[in-house]
């Protein structure tokens, strides 16, 4: 198994992209600390599914990424159960569709809220342990539109742009520390949040993927895996895979 006995945090993982990894994490021998928002009841059947699966701890922490004492708590709660962290996955987040004209302050400071202070919220948090462990990965979830933009997510391409570059800046600072720092940018997946917010166009948007199809939450999920395994992620320094159905190609 690639991650036997590594310990790890993935944040937002009782839906979409992040159930899929904490599912994949396990699978392949990890532990993991995982988050909910506003589901306990079905995070605790996702533990429960996990240890019938695969043998495997995973713990639910309700937590809002927003707050800084929950992220606190979360990685506490981590250290406690496990004694150490080697992965962390930001996969928490908000997407919100709206017109550039019609984001309001609250809005836009929703989105940055969620998808970027969050996100260092939990690197804040986590890399003083893996910098004393002399190892870690770090794998941001980002976005293709932080790449190429859209005209109706102004406020989360920022966002997810951001992240991009802070994965960057990171993976500068502290890689030869033992401590690797990457990305994934998924495409249009078909999670809950995303045809909420694209209903009316998800079957048009097709024909402007090379792909011809949206992914599922399941197929981003090897994407993480690789990054955070060994070997396979092993020379992956501040980069940003692009399961994304061809929509960016770099």
């Amino acid at each position: 198994m690639r991650l036997e006995g590594k310990k790890a945090i993935v944040t937002g993982g009782s839906t979409g992209i992040g159930l899929e990894v904490v599912d994949i994490f396990c699978r392949e021998g990890a532990d993991v600390v995982f988050t909910c928002f506003d589901n306990p009841e079905e995070s605790l059947e996702i533990e429960k599914r996990m240890a019938e699966k695969y043998g495997r701890r995973a713990i639910s922490v309700q937590t809002d990424v927003t707050k800084y004492d929950q992220v606190q708590a979360l990685v506490k709660r981590a250290m406690d159960e496990f004694g150490r962290i080697d992965i962390l996955v930001t996969s928490a987040g908000i997407l919100q569709r709206i017109k550039v004209e019609d984001v309001t302050n609250e809005d836009w400071h929703r989105i940055i809220d969620v998808n970027l202070h969050g996100t260092w919220y939990c690197i804040k948090e986590v890399l003083p342990i893996m910098l004393k462990q002399e190892y870690g990965r770090i794998i941001t979830i980002s976005s293709q539109i932080g790449q190429k933009g859209s005209a109706e997510l102004v406020h989360y391409a920022a966002s997810k742009g951001a992240i991009i570059a802070m994965t960057k800046s990171l993976a500068r600072a502290v890689s030869t520390r033992g401590v690797l720092v990457n990305s994934v940018a998924p495409g249009p997946v078909m999670t809950t949040m995303t045809t909420l917010n694209f209903a009316d166009t998800i079957e048009s948007d097709k024909k402007g993927l090379p792909l011809g199809r949206q992914e599922e939450a399941f197929e981003i999920a090897p994407s993480v895996l690789f990054l955070a395994s060994s070997p396979d992620g092993d020379t992956y320094c501040g980069q940003t895979l692009g399961p994304n159905s061809g929509d960016v190609m770099l």
